[in-house]
């Protein structure tokens, strides 16, 4: 460490006093809640923790949105895309139509498949006539005027499209008014034919009647033929009247019908637009890709059993979350001057402040705290870098043991070999433990440890430097499969470093039982990048409920709220400090 490097992160608080409580004092500026006992409620699904899962994953589904709106663009350019072009037509009633249903008629008719097919016939084409169909459509815009829009892959064959269906709809239309014409005509003459039929064969019946003697019976038989002959006669008459006046009157108006409707507007491509589609393809598929982003975003938070709130924290670890600070500046294999300078950010200074408080020592006795990193050890080996220098400047002399993985508070100091070695400056000086790297569980100088741990080079080594110390930091990383019983020979007092997002229930709760099984005390947690939506507490409820009885007797009512004595903890008063205390 160089007198450069020691001045990089100031003393966190003022000198004051010889003995170690009383130079731990300044750390008490930074005050947390202390550990009262709560009924543990979950963290529930909210929209500040919805909007908090997708503000993480801000880099995903930004990644997710620029991919939807590439594939977007890539649809657009690998998909053909229809031309459009219109035809209208002015449409002349005809005699047998309604005019208030005839646009109505028209329309049906035009999208009929009578007319598609006769179209298709026309243009030559043999697809599906479904197919057709959805290639065109007619609109209404009058009652005398249709609009034919067809669609195809070229602008061309879109406007001889348009122009067969228009074609094909004024034949299939003229040929129907015929037809009804003719029908209608047909159906008169038949009728006349029917009428002239009777009236001869009434005029016979009363000429062989007359030619038999008069009698009164021969005269009321002829008088009623003579009356039907009669009546007869008028409707042949008004038949033949009524033939005649549609020859006159509905001939001309069929002609004018079919030959009146015509097209109004020859077939014309629409205006077609390449940038309108491409940026609708686009800004689709942005959207898509957008939404699928924050979608699998919050079904990964609502299924994760990684623990992010304090709540959740402190009743899986089994302590309080006496602290929870954002995101670190985590350095990981920088220089020495760079490491030091991480550690002078705000929220390392506030953990190292946190982490002085819980150092716990007597007049006749060094002070000593063990840092268990759940996850992460880079957070926990800044923070107590900065305590240890800021101890270191203030006069006391300061043992840091190592004992995680990589050595990581060594590295940030710069002693990177194992031993026991002293790392000075201008205004501070350290001795950095750190133990071979076969040795995983290394015991302390606490003296309760085995003897063949105890005869160590190593613990001895430290058991020395400890000799003459004021404070004994240690960061222990704890590994399930090894234990933490060496832990209760390096500390009597523990904190535990949790970084939101990284750990499981089962993670955590491991660590809170190993730390209680070697016999120190956990005293409390530091969650590291808690979320700001973030509303629990983090205090845990008393270790067993069926001792109730015991917990109300030890503890005492203070603002409302029962503040407890845990097992081997003691008693803790109420203080205020920063609101992002759990």
């Amino acid at each position: 460490m160089t007198e450069k490097d020691q001045t990089v992160i100031p003393p966190l608080n003022g000198g004051g006093g010889n003995g170690l409580s009383g130079r731990l004092e300044a750390f008490d500026g930074f005050t947390g809640a202390e550990d009262r006992p709560a009924e543990f409620a979950p963290g529930l699904v909210s929209f500040g923790f919805i909007k908090a899962a997708i503000r993480r994953g801000a880099w995903f589904w930004r990644v997710t949105a620029i991919i939807g709106f590439l594939a977007g663009f890539g649809m657009y350019v690998a998909t053909p895309h229809a031309y459009q072009a219109s035809t209208s037509l002015l449409l002349t009633t005809g005699p047998y139509e309604e005019i208030y249903t005839a646009a109505a008629d028209d329309q049906a008719i035009a999208q009929s498949h009578a007319v598609a097919t006769l179209a298709m016939h026309k243009l030559g084409m043999a697809q599906s006539v479904d197919s057709f169909l959805g290639a065109y459509k007619v609109t209404i815009l009058t009652n005398r005027v249709l609009l034919i829009t067809a669609s195809a892959p070229s602008s061309t064959q879109a406007e001889h499209r348009a122009s067969a269906v228009a074609a094909a709809y004024l034949q299939f239309r003229a040929n129907e008014l015929e037809t009804e014409q003719e029908l209608m005509l047909g159906s008169i003459n038949q009728q006349i034919n029917q009428v002239t039929q009777n009236v001869k064969s009434i005029t016979t019946q009363i000429s062989q009647l007359s030619a038999q003697p008069s009698s009164p019976a021969q005269q009321s038989q002829l008088s009623n033929l003579r009356a039907e002959r009669s009546q007869a006669t008028t409707t042949l008459t008004n038949l033949e009247s009524t033939l005649n006046g549609d020859r006159t009157t509905t001939t001309p108006a069929t002609t004018a019908a079919a030959k009146g409707s015509v097209v109004l507007d020859a077939a014309a491509p629409l205006p077609h637009s390449r940038l309108k589609p491409l940026l609708l393809y686009a800004v689709i598929g942005l959207i898509v890709g957008l939404a699928l982003g924050m979608s699998i975003l919050v079904f990964r938070a609502l299924v994760s059993d990684r623990l992010r709130w304090r709540g959740d924290v402190a009743q899986a670890l089994g302590a309080p979350v006496k602290l929870s600070v954002g995101t670190m500046r985590v350095n990981r294999g920088l220089p020495v001057r760079r490491g030091l300078a991480a550690a002078r950010d705000a929220d390392v200074r506030r953990v190292a402040a946190h982490l002085g408080r819980a150092v716990q020592g007597t007049p006749r006795d060094f002070g000593t705290l063990a840092v268990v990193p759940v996850d992460d050890p880079q957070p926990a080996a800044q923070s107590l870098v900065s305590l240890a220098v800021s101890c270191a400047q203030q006069g006391m002399k300061v043992v840091l043991a190592d004992l995680a993985s990589g050595a990581p508070t060594a590295r940030l100091l710069g002693a990177t070999n194992p031993g026991v070695s002293v790392v000075s400056g201008h205004d501070a000086r350290l001795v950095i433990a750190v133990p071979e790297p076969d040795d995983v569980v290394p015991a302390g100088p606490l003296g309760r440890a085995t003897a063949e741990a105890e005869r160590s080079p190593f613990t001895e080594a430290v058991a020395a430097a400890c000799a003459s110390a004021d404070v004994l930091l240690t960061l222990a990383a704890l590994d399930p499969s090894l234990g933490g019983d060496h832990l209760s020979t390096w500390a009597t007092d523990a904190v535990a470093v949790v970084t939101a997002g990284r750990s499981s229930w089962e993670k955590i709760e491991a660590v809170g039982e190993m730390i209680r099984l070697s016999g120190t005390r956990l005293v409390s947690a530091v969650l590291v990048g808690a979320d700001n939506t973030d509303e629990s507490l983090g205090l845990t409820p008393t270790p067993q409920a069926g001792r109730d009885a015991q917990v109300m007797e030890h503890g005492s009512a203070v603002n409302g709220f029962i503040v407890a004595f845990g097992e081997g903890q003691g008693s803790h008063r109420p203080a205020t400090g920063d609101p992002r205390i759990g």
